[in-house]
């Protein structure tokens, strides 16, 4: 077994922890990643790509393990947390970013919606974060120990953008992963185990790509994302969050959506 603390910055937020993120090789996932092993975490990551991590692999060799597969995998979510048994004793914290758009299988407003649009986006976002959260629970449970949960919403889950934004199924999975986040946290509070989550704006990730490349869209995004003179978000908008909601400074919350949206949510726009 790997000493979890090795070669971490001394005092760092997650020294000694190992952190487990679904979705972190590309976008938000990524950069949350580079901030963990900033932070002194040991972490096992999932994405599509391993490549894609290549350079944090140079960096950081010793405390980054990373699987290449597909998170609607039981299977391979199960892999990632028996990795983080045998490497560091367990998982201590999960960060689910995995999910994205439905648009390719036919997701759009609910007249326009395809059955497959519907099933293949709940897939995606909604039925990716049961497998990861059941596995994180187990793990936690089996290794008698308290930990953090942290999943990805988004601001369309409660503040819907009709004109530019419009699929529902994209709204109603990200709506689901909050009342999950909510219940698990209720269930699991008294054996230490927190689940929380962020809900974030547009942010500039390979999934935005339609939205950035539309003069339009960013238009009404420099007005409905005020905040640092109006712009799309940055992955790294999120990364304190993150550090917080995985690390102990979090030690006593639990249940909570945090919006991280550039004032989307407030606009009124």
């Amino acid at each position: 077994m790997k000493d979890a603390s090795a070669g971490s910055p001394r005092g760092g937020a997650l020294e000694g922890k190992c952190v487990v993120i679904i979705g972190g090789t590309a976008g938000l996932g990524i950069s949350a990643a580079r901030a963990c092993l900033e932070s002194g975490g040991s972490l096992v990551i999932l994405g599509k790509s391993a490549e894609d991590a290549g350079p944090l692999v140079e960096e950081f060799g010793r405390r980054l393990n990373v699987i290449e597969g597909d998170a609607r995998d039981p299977a391979v979510i199960d892999q990632v947390f028996e990795l983080a048994q045998s490497e560091y004793g367990g998982v201590d914290s999960l960060y689910h970013v995995a999910g994205g758009s439905g648009r390719r299988f036919g997701d759009g407003p609910i007249d326009e919606l395809s059955d497959a649009g519907w099933e293949e986006t709940m897939r995606l976002n909604l039925t990716t974060v049961f497998y990861s959260n059941r596995a994180a629970v187990r793990s936690l449970r089996m290794n008698e120990r308290p930990g953090s949960i942290l999943n990805v919403t988004s601001v369309l889950a409660t503040s819907p953008s009709p004109r530019y934004f419009a699929t529902h199924a994209y709204a109603a999975a990200k709506a689901g992963i909050t009342g999950l986040t909510t219940s698990l946290a209720a269930h699991y509070a008294s054996s230490g185990i927190r689940v929380n989550a962020i809900a974030p704006g547009l942010i500039e990730t390979p999934m935005s790509q339609r939205a950035a490349g539309d003069d339009q869209i960013m238009a009404y995004i420099r007005c409905k994302q005020p905040l640092d003179g109006g712009r799309i978000g940055l992955p790294g908008d999120l990364d304190a969050a993150v550090i917080y909601f995985l690390s102990d400074q979090s030690r006593f919350v639990t249940g909570q959506v945090l919006s991280i949206d550039g004032g989307w949510g407030v606009s009124g726009f």
